[in-house]
């Protein structure tokens, strides 16, 4: 009989307030610490009342936190791959701060853990790659936060590279598949993992671009008919431009936000059509003219870069030139913002 399936049975008044007061501190607790706690009460009795917290108000909170604070230390990272069953049950709980736990528990694994082949290893043998996936489409804000850093941290290394990469994706691992069955967050979800993943290495930048994954992102800008999926799309290339954050975006702007803030993000982006959907959201006078701004800042920023004519000739960038020109002079100061944003992508390329 495994750990979990023991009977633990614990004073659960006594066990939420041993782990509040544990989890009081904002800070990293140390391993002595973590040590000593686990010595009054090991990790199966705490997992038993968090999967039987019944009744008992704050207990759940009271014990995630915990973990989470015991998981983040190398000494409780050590423990995970005994409680990898757990974990996989966690990412599919009902409750939204039980998933959260569940994928940054991975993530703790992954960073914490001295055999990064054997974390690996853990989470393909326990099919939790596909499950962090359903975890980033279904989960509230802070559980896809939380799975896509998973994710991406995954991708840190070769071994799970080839676990989000693999030579013959599944129905359930195939990104393309998944954005393609996704509701419009879920969509941009996917788009925002794909940005994450552009930005580990330029290895994984390049297999992004070799899978057709920012194709993707071209087809969502094309759809002229979701003016906000549009938008979401320009933020992420922003991103991927340049490093740039933008704190007052809503949740549905960030993804395409990100994307611009990938240093090695501009030779893959101008292989793309993207520079001429650009032009085309900036001469389009039936836009928003949000969408217009940030089509002039985000191709400010591709043009910026010194060595931008290795990507690209002369004449595209005078075409963009040319496009806010144009915009520019229609019109004619009555709009204030979109002049700014016009006039700074033009000092931005002229830099």
């Amino acid at each position: 009989m495994s750990a979990m399936e023991e009977d633990y049975s614990v004073d659960a008044s006594k066990l939420l307030q041993a782990a509040s007061d544990f989890s009081f501190d904002p800070g990293t607790r140390s391993e002595a610490a973590v040590k000593e706690f686990i010595g009054s009460f090991p990790l199966p009795v705490i997992i038993n009342a968090l999967q039987t917290k019944g009744d008992v108000p704050g207990l759940e909170d009271a014990l995630v936190d915990c973990l989470e604070k015991i998981f983040r230390t190398k000494y409780g990272a050590s423990l995970i791959p005994e409680y990898m069953p757990f974990i996989v049950v966690g990412l599919q709980a009902y409750s939204q701060r039980v998933i959260t736990l569940a994928c940054k528990t991975i993530s703790s694994l992954l960073e914490n853990l001295d055999d990064t082949g054997f974390a690996t290893s853990l989470i393909k043998e326990n099919c939790a790659y596909p499950l962090l996936l359903n975890c980033l489409i279904d989960g509230d804000e802070q559980v896809a936060v939380a799975a896509t850093d998973a994710i991406r941290t995954l991708a840190s290394s070769q071994q799970g590279i080839e676990i989000i990469f693999p030579a013959t994706p599944s129905e359930t691992t195939d990104i393309t598949k998944l954005a393609a069955r996704c509701s419009s967050m879920g969509r941009v979800r996917v788009l925002a993992l794909i940005v994450k993943l552009f930005s580990t290495s330029s290895a994984v930048a390049s297999l992004v671009y070799n899978s057709n994954l920012l194709g993707l992102m071209e087809a969502e800008v094309r759809n002229t008919k979701d003016t906000l999926m549009t938008l979401s799309m320009l933020e992420l290339l922003y991103e991927v431009c340049h490093y740039s954050v933008i704190v007052s975006l809503p949740v549905y702007l960030q993804p395409l936000h990100d994307l611009a803030e990938v240093q090695h993000g501009m030779e893959y982006v101008l292989r793309t059509n993207i520079l001429q959907l650009l032009i085309s959201i900036i001469r389009n006078s039936s836009a928003e003219s949000m969408l217009r701004s940030r089509a002039m800042m985000i191709s400010g920023r591709l043009l910026s870069k010194e060595n931008v004519l290795m990507f690209i000739d002369e004449s595209s960038i005078k075409a963009v030139i040319s496009a806010i020109d144009e915009r520019l002079s229609l019109l004619d100061n009555q709009d204030a913002d979109e002049c700014e944003c016009g006039l700074e992508a033009i000092g931005q390329i002229g830099s």
